[in-house]
């Protein structure tokens, strides 16, 4: 929500500089984004008068200008405008400003061979516009030589306010005034209460025919009107709020809306047939709105509508066919209530956003219809001009008055903070509620009235609340939470000192931790999903609408925004909850740790001239780690496919405690979802579910055992076999060492060969195992005793011992 300090004091009668408004603003909850000031960027932009203008001496177009900035000293300009003459008065950038509409730094320099000090200025290059026919023209009276900002009454700090959901009273510049009032920084000006009887009968029917999507409609028609620009103040108000001007009738709904928080409409009444009614939509409808962009609604959405057909996506966006134009002479004005829930699930379906919307679907005030309608009447007929009707006014909002019972002393025992009663008061009525003291036998309590305009406020912590903020947040006092003596016992869980373990042990291999959002565009949570997603009801935004299935699409997103900035090698780890369907689908909330390697593994060699890049066995090397420091048994893991549609096959794997229990998948990312989330090259990734790798036993009073060194050294053998081609070699390594588990500490895979000696179908696998004795030293029988268990071991996955 932007405004300006003007538009503020027109509401607030305060004295307060914009440095004291800011700082309420922030302790009373309305947190201020930001504080612009147009004067700053026009700075170095002066008043000038053109004394001199000559054709330029190389070229037909440019005139020498000698400007007179008022100290006497006149300074050579090259213009190219056309309306660019002696004794006009415009507006001189001089060398050092700053041009706003593109940023150029304004410096002496020679133009076809003639020095300019600096240029005359379009509305347009000063962001004033869209004229860039000719530079600006001033009164002869201006003052020559004063700073442009200060006599074009520019120098007006626009404020930037964050309004939270639960606050859509504050979605008006009246709202921000009666909150600051309230506070103690001013005096709030009571809203004009002028009446319009009208001079004829409104002549055209109004009704609702959708009395729980639109349960009251206000409105009347205003005849004659001349809908040229609005006004320069209020163009200037409405740019300051980050919105265009477009035309008087526009600019005045856009300009109550901003002010008052109330969202209005304006039909060209020309184009317009017979009654107009707010119904529900016909299957098959359809609307193009005034983005240009044609919407196909349904029957669960409300719309204004007339007897040629839909005219207005109620509560959210006009059509272009009943906007109000240049020869708009006749209007029909709209002032309506619409359902809060029906507002949101229409934008929502249509992927609709407007202003209107974002108050309709908050919950505007009830009681605001009349007053809205009569203000916007007389912005109209004072700016437009015209002849207004009789006021229509169709069925009646949700009935407001909601009544709380309070009790002063809840403000300590709730917010931490004794108030007097009577600053209470003061503080409430200050922001509109109504106060009656009620005796009901006992102790006497307060029968808060609620106001219209603030359908957040349910009960009496809701009244602490405010009591509290207005009051001043700063005043609470810390209170350290009550502390046992003695020695503190250890709070954190088992699964929560895993995670700590991890997470550092995936910082020190050199990841990045990232945290990212928990929800998902539903294309890049479909790719990763295994099973029916959780979708929201009423999502954030559309890019927020699937609960993750995986950590890994976030990373993958976060990967390509830094790839897209340059970075060449992206190392990323996450720790978080996936989102998944239990048993009779039930939410199932696995904690897990994801990662994601792209790009670079290796920077380019001076040989090659070519870097190396990640590949599965890499994201294999940091699932293991991880894995081995989750407290997992690493050494009694199998390697095993099926990783998912996810995955490249044959290039990818799942780590496993036996056929079912899977801890663990990684690989190289298929080439399609890879695609999808716009990343070059080779994509390689990993995913463990902690909450899979089983306690290690004896876990709550285990302790390391001292290191033993054995006395007797180990001994090698090395085993060559013959395989299917098909074979994992992880299977037969896994194999080789479990022959014989008291004497065969160590397998590992040396060496690979497919080629001559080897027949078709098979390869060769030579494997290192080491050997350890403990009490005595090996002997030839002890050596062969345990090659046969190998051999035979080996020999049930289809081996065959190499001769």
């Amino acid at each position: 929500m932007k405004f300006s300090l003007s538009w503020l004091k027109d509401h607030l009668d305060t004295d307060a500089t914009i440095t004291q408004i800011a700082a309420k603003l922030n302790a009373i909850g309305l947190e201020v984004e930001g504080i612009e000031n147009p004067a700053e960027a026009l700075a170095g932009f002066r008043v000038a008068r053109v004394l001199t203008a000559d054709r330029h001496p190389d070229a037909d177009k440019l005139q020498v200008l000698s400007v007179d900035l008022g100290d006497g000293q006149p300074l050579q300009v090259v213009c190219g405008a056309p309306n660019a003459r002696a004794g006009m008065v415009g507006v001189l950038g001089t060398p050092g400003a700053v041009v706003p509409s593109n940023g150029m730094e304004m410096r002496k320099a020679a133009i076809r061979g003639v020095e300019s000090n600096g240029m005359m200025c379009s509305s347009r290059e000063l962001d004033l516009g869209d004229d860039h026919d000719g530079i600006i023209e001033l009164p002869a009276d201006a003052p020559i030589g004063s700073e442009f900002a200060a006599f074009a009454h520019l120098d007006d700090p626009v404020i930037d306010v964050s309004i939270t959901p639960n606050r859509p009273d504050c979605m008006g510049v009246y709202g921000i005034a009666r909150d600051l009032a309230a506070a103690g920084l001013g005096t709030l000006k009571p809203v004009a209460d002028r009446v319009h009887p009208g001079a004829f009968a409104c002549p055209v029917e109004i009704r609702s025919d959708d009395r729980e999507g639109c349960p009251a409609f206000f409105g009347r028609v205003i005849k004659g009107v001349t809908n040229a620009q609005s006004p320069a103040w209020m163009q200037a108000r409405l740019k300051s709020a980050g919105q265009r001007s477009i035309s008087a009738l526009v600019d005045i709904t856009n300009y109550v809306m901003l002010t008052y928080g109330r969202p209005s409409h304006a039909y060209d009444l020309a184009r317009l047939n017979g009654a107009v009614v707010a119904r529900r939509a016909l299957p098959g409808e359809g609307i193009t709105a005034l983005n240009e962009k044609h919407y196909l609604l349904d029957d669960s959405m409300t719309v204004i509508a007339d007897d040629n057909g839909v005219h207005d996506i109620a509560g959210i966006m006009g059509g272009e066919h009943s906007g109000c134009g240049e020869d708009t002479r006749d209007v029909l004005l709209e002032v309506a209530y619409f359902d809060p829930e029906r507002i949101a699930h229409t934008g929502r379906t249509l992927t609709l956003t407007s202003d209107a919307r974002s108050r309709f679907e908050r919950g505007v005030d009830t009681d605001f219809l009349a007053p809205g309608l009569e203000i916007l009447t007389g912005l109209i007929l004072d700016i437009c001009g015209g002849e207004a009707s009789e006021a229509v006014h169709v069925g009646a909002a949700p009935a407001g008055g909601k009544v709380v019972r309070y009790e002063p002393k809840l403000a300590e025992t709730l917010g931490g903070i004794a108030v007097p009663d009577e600053e209470q008061r003061r503080i409430l009525t200050a922001l509109g509620f109504e106060i009656a003291t009620v005796s009901d036998g006992g102790a006497d309590h307060w029968a808060v009235t609620v106001p219209s305009w603030r359908p957040d406020v349910d009960g009496a912590p809701d009244i602490v609340e405010e009591v509290i903020r207005i009051h001043g947040l700063d005043d609470v006092p810390s209170v350290a939470l009550p502390r046992a003596e003695g020695v503190a016992k250890p709070t954190a869980t088992p699964m929560q000192a895993r995670e700590r373990r991890v997470r550092r042990a995936a910082a020190a291999r050199g990841l990045n931790e990232a945290i990212t959002w928990s929800f998902l565009p539903m294309a890049e949570a479909e790719a990763f999903a295994d099973e029916p997603l959780w979708v929201l009801a009423n999502p954030i935004s559309e890019d927020m609408k699937a609960m993750r299935p995986s950590l890994v699409p976030g990373l993958l997103m976060a990967a390509r925004r830094n790839m897209a900035r340059g970075a060449s090698s992206v190392r990323l780890f996450e720790i978080g909850r996936r989102y998944l369907r239990g048993n009779g689908g039930a939410s199932d909330e696995r904690l897990t740790i994801a990662v994601v390697l792209a790009g670079d593994r290796t920077q380019r060699s001076w040989q090659s001239g070519k870097a190396q890049k990640f590949d599965a066995f890499d994201a294999k090397a940091e699932a293991i780690a991880l894995l081995e420091t989750a407290g997992a048994p690493v050494a009694n893991l199998m390697v095993m496919g099926e990783a998912g549609a996810q995955y490249h096959p044959g290039q990818s794997a799942t780590l496993r405690l036996g056929p079912k229990n899977v801890l663990a998948r990684f690989g190289t990312l298929h080439p399609r979802v890879a695609r999808l989330f716009d990343l070059d090259g080779p994509v390689v990734g990993a995913e463990i579910d902690l909450e899979t790798i089983p306690a290690r036993k004896g876990a709550a009073t285990f302790t390391r055992a001292s290191y033993t060194p054995p006395a007797l050294q180990a001994v090698s053998r090395d085993f060559a076999f013959l395989v299917p081609a098909d074979l994992p070699a992880g299977e037969l390594v896994r194999v080789v060492k479990g022959a014989d588990k008291k004497r065969i500490v160590d397998s590992r895979l040396f060496d690979e060969f497919r080629g001559a000696g080897v027949p078709e179908g098979q390869k060769s696998l030579a494997i290192e195992v080491t050997l350890q004795p403990v009490e005595a030293s090996f002997t030839d029988a002890d050596l062969k005793s345990v090659s046969e268990a190998i051999t035979v071991a080996a020999a049930k996955q289809g081996a065959i011992l190499r001769g």
